[in-house]
C-alpha cells in the first residue's frame, strides 16, 4: 500500500482558519455503512447540533481529555541567532523534548535567552528532536501558561489571536500535555453535553497527548517503511468497566476521534481464547493503523477531515473502507465543507460485513 493512494485534490478555500462562532454549529457528514455496492451513496448532511438525534439512550461517547499546552517560544542563542521552540513533550521537572527552528543546530551545551524571560539549555539530540532544560522562575508547566503561545497548526495561515486561547482547547481539556487539540472534541459545548446527557448518552475519557508528530508528512511512498510517532496515552480500569457494560445492555462504543481510537486499539490485546480485549494501559504508542487493520474497539467514529496522505486519513479508510471514505470526501467537498482542525465533522459507521473492513 502506497502513500500516494491516500491523496486527493482540496481547493485552499475550504481550509477553515478559524472557528465558527459557535462550536455546535459545525456541519455534520453522516457515514452509514454503504449500500451494497454503492460507496458514494447514502451520505446525510446534518448540523453537528443534531447529534443526539443520531445516538440512543446507552450509547458511550469517548472523548479525550488532553489539555494543549501553550508550547511556542522563542528566544535567542547566546551565540547568536534566533530560534523558535516548539514543545513536543513534557518530560518531567524542567526537561522537555523540542523541535526548534534555528538557522544552524545547536550543540549540547548551547543556551537559550527566551524572549519570555530565563533561559533554556540543550541536553542532546534524538534525530529532529532536543532535549531541552528550562531554567524559569516557577514550574515550567505554570510558566508556559503565561510565556508560551498557542501552537496553531501549519495550515492555519494567520498568528494566533486571543479567541484562540479558548476555542482550540475541548471544553472537557483536563490533562495538560499536547501540542495540538483533539479536535473532534472541538465541536461539543456545553448546551449540546446536555442534551446529550438528556438523550441517556454517557461520557467517558481517555488521555492522548497528540505530539507535533501528527504534523509531520509520511516521507515515503511504501508505507511498510514508514515508522509511527509516537505519544503517550492512558486507558483507565475504570472506562474499560463503562465499555464492557455498554456493550453488554447493548450500547454503541462511539470514538470522539481519531486519537481514541488509537488510544483503545492500543490498549486492545488478545485473550487466551483469541479474542480482542480492552486491558488497562499508560505508556507510549507507536500503532500504525491502515486499511485492513481490524478497529475492534469501537461502533462508530466521530472525526474531523484530515489531510491528504495522512496517517489520519489511512486510519478512517481502515475503519470504513478506502473506496467509502474517498467518496464520503468527494461529496464534502462538492457540498463545500470545511476542513481540517476548525472545521467540519463527521460521524462514520464501520462496513456492515465486518468491524474495520477493507475494500477494493
Amino acid at each position: 500500500m502506497k502513500k500516494s493512494d491516500f491523496h486527493y485534490q482540496l481547493p485552499p478555500e475550504l481550509i477553515a482558519q478559524a472557528p465558527l462562532p459557535e462550536r455546535s454549529a459545525s456541519r455534520l457528514l453522516v457515514v452509514p455503512p454503504a449500500p451494497a455496492g454503492a460507496f458514494d451513496q447514502g451520505f446525510e448532511d446534518r448540523v453537528f447540533r443534531e447529534l443526539p438525534e443520531l445516538l440512543a439512550p446507552g450509547d458511550l461517547l469517548v472523548f479525550n481529555d488532553t489539555r494543549v499546552i501553550p508550547a511556542r517560544l522563542f528566544g535567542q542563542k547566546t551565540s547568536g541567532g534566533r530560534v523558535e521552540i516548539l514543545i513536543e513533550r513534557l518530560l518531567g521537572g524542567s526537561e522537555v523534548r523540542a523541535q526548534l527552528g534555528v538557522s544552524k543546530s545547536p550543540k549540547a551545551g548551547a543556551r537559550i535567552v527566551l524572549d519570555a524571560g530565563g533561559e533554556a539549555e540543550v541536553l542532546g539530540r534524538d534525530g529532529e528532536f532536543y532535549r531541552l532544560r528550562f531554567d524559569v522562575p516557577e514550574s515550567l508547566e505554570n510558566w508556559l501558561l503565561h510565556a508560551g503561545r498557542l501552537p496553531l497548526p501549519p495550515y492555519i495561515q494567520r498568528e494566533p489571536g486571543q479567541d484562540d486561547d479558548e476555542r482550540y482547547q475541548t471544553v472537557f481539556a483536563r490533562e495538560l500535555g499536547a501540542v495540538a487539540a483533539p479536535t473532534a472534541g472541538l465541536h461539543f459545548d456545553a448546551p449540546l453535553l446536555d442534551a446529550l446527557r438528556q438523550r441517556g448518552v454517557e461520557f467517558g475519557h481517555v488521555t492522548l497527548h497528540v505530539g507535533a508528530g501528527t504534523f509531520q508528512p509520511v516521507r515515503v511512498d511504501n508505507l511498510d517503511q514508514h515508522v509511527m510517532h509516537s505519544e503517550w496515552l492512558n486507558v483507565g480500569a475504570g472506562l474499560i468497566e463503562q465499555i464492557r457494560r455498554t456493550r453488554a445492555a447493548g450500547g454503541r462504543v462511539v470514538a470522539v476521534g481519531t486519537t481514541v481510537v488509537r488510544a483503545l486499539e492500543s490498549a486492545t490485546r488478545l485473550n487466551e481464547a483469541g479474542e480482542a480485549e480492552l486491558q488497562p494501559f499508560a505508556g507510549e504508542t507507536r500503532l500504525f493503523i491502515l486499511p485492513g487493520y481490524p478497529i475492534r474497539s469501537i461502533d462508530a467514529l466521530i472525526t474531523n477531515f484530515h489531510l491528504p496522505e495522512s496517517t489520519l486519513l489511512m486510519l478512517v479508510s481502515a475503519f470504513v473502507g478506502k473506496a467509502r471514505m474517498f467518496a464520503a470526501y468527494e461529496h464534502a467537498i462538492a457540498q463545500r465543507y470545511r476542513f481540517f482542525s476548525y472545521g467540519d465533522a463527521m460521524l462514520l459507521f464501520p462496513r456492515r460485513d465486518e468491524i474495520g473492513g477493507q475494500d477494493q
